[in-house]
């Protein structure tokens, strides 16, 4: 049975896919480096007089929109969510030199020179082993993602425990049922998985969009009385980060 025909069928439920011809792409696609990079300003920053600190401010601007060409760049504020973090660079593409030639020249800037980063979470796109054939509305190609459609992005960073990887498909599939069931509740935040293994500390990096904080709070909050969440070995530092334009970002900074 086809994969589309799977998803019409009523009694269809949520299993695990393994990498065989059902589920290859007859054009495959391909596969994003996906970037989460937050700016911590130093204090130092506070000391330019205010024509330093604009001029700063259009040289970090300018190199953002010179690498908008070569990369879908998000940018979002942290001003008084969150005391080490100020600003954040979600950046997807499809090479990585890209992403160290726009780091490098950021720090060349003004502003860039009185700011340091403080958090670094790197990944890349692949498709998910587990498929909610029930609902099929929610299938999603992890081979890309569509950033920035939520006023809000929750990121952390997510590592299993070892015992987790020791179980059957079967077993691991019986508890992401749950998991997933929980996650459909909520229909206005959308989750992005990306995967780290090989790549960065973290096995995934997982970012909630939604224009609902508190429905994203509900979640994570019911997420823990899942039989999965036992296997959770890491899934912090959590980042509440406020979606706007780079020019609303830089503002902020003073």
């Amino acid at each position: 049975m086809s994969l589309e025909e799977a998803g019409k069928s009523e009694t269809a439920t949520l299993r695990l896919v393994t990498h065989n011809k059902e589920v290859e792409d007859p054009q495959p696609v391909r596969r994003q480096f996906v970037n989460f990079a937050f700016y911590r300003l130093l204090p130092s920053w506070k000391t330019l007089g205010e024509r330093e600190r604009e001029q700063g401010k259009a040289e970090f601007k300018a190199v953002c929109d010179k690498f908008e060409k070569e990369m879908l760049l998000t940018t979002y504020s942290l001003v008084g969510l969150r005391k080490n973090v100020d600003l954040m660079l979600w950046r997807i593409g499809y090479d990585l030199d890209a992403f160290q030639d726009m780091t490098e020249k950021l720090g060349s800037t003004a502003l860039g020179r009185h700011m340091e980063i403080s958090e670094n979470f790197l990944s890349m796109t692949k498709r998910s082993m587990y498929i909610d054939k029930f609902h099929p509305e929610h299938a999603e190609d992890r081979l890309h993602i569509i950033p920035g459609k939520g006023k809000y992005l929750f990121v952390y960073p997510f590592v299993k425990t070892r015992d987790w990887y020791m179980k059957s498909p079967d077993e691991r599939q019986n508890l992401m049922d749950e998991h997933i069931r929980v996650g459909m509740k909520y229909r206005t935040v959308k989750l992005h998985t990306t995967y780290s293994f090989g790549l960065d500390d973290q096995e995934f990096v997982v970012a909630f969009e939604t224009d609902e904080p508190q429905d994203f709070l509900d979640l994570v909050e019911e997420l823990r009385f899942t039989q999965a969440s036992k296997y959770t070995l890491r899934d912090t530092p959590m980042y509440t980060c406020r979606q706007r334009e780079l020019p609303e970002c830089l503002a902020a900074l003073g």
